[in-house]
């Protein structure tokens, strides 16, 4: 599909216009929280498409002391999709700080001035905001449903996001739109900011057969990610998109690795999605004490249900978290993807393999032997740059 063309000029005058509105609204003076006590918590996931960070995003978002959002800087990717990734680092990072900090105004630049609850991209996904102060639909601690919520609170005016967010003493939001780490830098180093940082990853192999399975609803985000000035890019064999998503989960990890900055210390952590569908429970407690919250009864049980289901889910549900069995999720190309198609991947990837601890294979007997490990065991040489859980982060 394509959209009007537009000169390299006017793009520029436009996110040079945009990026002037957005410092405004970040500048002006900021909200104070409502509740009293210790300052909020901030926990972004840090991920990329179909790498399982909806399942991850919904974990913090069922948590009843956790207001959650997931992905607001697609707003910032609709309203300048002309625009490339890096071009859009800025205006990203500016939107998600702002709403760290419950300025929910910053939406002023990307949605309609009368408006609700149902104008942010996957509102129903936010318990938070199915709960008082937002919406009735659900008792502050229960679990919430999307299906329940949306007819309940689609129409709540947009101001009790706000409201909402400033009542909870951890703000997490899922982002899929930050290629480096070092745009995250001012964040880190923001005194009103305590932020800590998930980053999610996926086998490239994995996360190469999900795409396929949800091509057309990627379509805008990887022409933004390919730089294509406004046309969509469907069809992707060459694995343009795959190879940068694998490219900046390398930059990621080698930045927190290698030379991390202080203020990253003790507020980094790097998760792997099989590991979670591995051993779900005792993940998700380092995770919960990582942001400092603990694993409730309720929560415990929830969690069992919805990685102890029957299969791999249906095509209808990839942007869904619904009851699957998670291992099963996790191990699914190696019996659906030709070998051809995983020899490339693993050309492309290679040094994301080798760094996340993902072992190759080298035959089609061998892709398709679930007895062979392909999940590399995390040991203190392999991993040691993971932030330790028992360190108390940093302000």
């Amino acid at each position: 599909m394509w959209l009007r063309r537009v000169s390299s000029t006017a793009v520029t005058a436009l996110l040079l216009a945009q990026t002037g509105l957005l410092l405004f609204l970040v500048s002006r003076p900021r909200l104070q929280p409502q509740a009293s006590g210790e300052e909020r918590v901030h926990v972004l996931v840090l991920s990329s498409w179909r790498s399982g960070s909806s399942f991850v995003g919904q974990l913090f978002s069922q948590h009843p002391d956790v207001f959650y959002l997931m992905e607001p800087a697609w707003h910032v990717w609709a309203a300048l999709s002309q625009g490339s990734a890096l071009a859009l680092h800025m205006a990203v990072r500016d939107l998600v700080r702002s709403v760290f900090l419950c300025d929910m105004d910053v939406f002023d630049a990307y949605l309609p001035w009368r408006r609700n609850l149902s104008d942010l991209f996957q509102w129903a996904e936010s318990r938070a905001l199915c709960s008082p102060p937002a919406c009735s639909a659900f008792p502050r601690g229960a679990i919430s449903s999307e299906a329940v919520c949306k007819p309940l609170c689609a129409r709540r005016p947009f101001h009790l996001a706000q409201e909402a967010c400033r009542s909870y003493s951890h703000v997490v939001l899922k982002e899929v739109r930050f290629f480096n780490l070092q745009v995250l830098y001012p964040l880190l180093s923001d005194p009103a900011l305590r932020l800590r940082i998930v980053h999610l990853v996926r086998d490239p192999r994995a996360v190469l057969r999900s795409r396929e399975q949800t091509a057309k609803a990627l379509a805008r985000d990887n022409g933004i990610v390919l730089g294509t000035n406004g046309k969509w890019v469907e069809a992707d064999p060459e694995l343009r998109v795959v190879r940068e998503v694998c490219r900046s989960h390398v930059r990621i990890a080698e930045a927190a690795m290698r030379k991390p900055p202080p203020a990253l210390r003790g507020r980094y952590r790097l998760v792997r999605f099989e590991d979670l569908a591995r051993a779900p429970l005792p993940e998700i407690r380092e995770l919960y004490a990582f942001a400092g919250l603990s694993l409730t009864p309720q929560l415990e049980a929830w969690i069992h249900n919805i990685t102890h289901g029957v299969g791999p889910g249906a095509r209808r549900e990839a942007f869904k978290t619904t009851s699957r069995d998670a291992l099963n999720v996790s191990q699914a190309w190696r019996h659906s993807l030709p070998f051809a198609k995983i020899r490339r991947v693993q050309e492309l990837c290679a040094g994301a393999l080798q760094l996340l601890g993902y072992r190759p294979v080298f035959s089609e007997d061998e892709q398709r032997d679930l007895s062979l490990d392909l999940v590399l065991p995390r040991g203190p040489s392999s991993f040691s740059w993971a932030s330790s859980t028992a360190e108390r982060p940093g302000p």
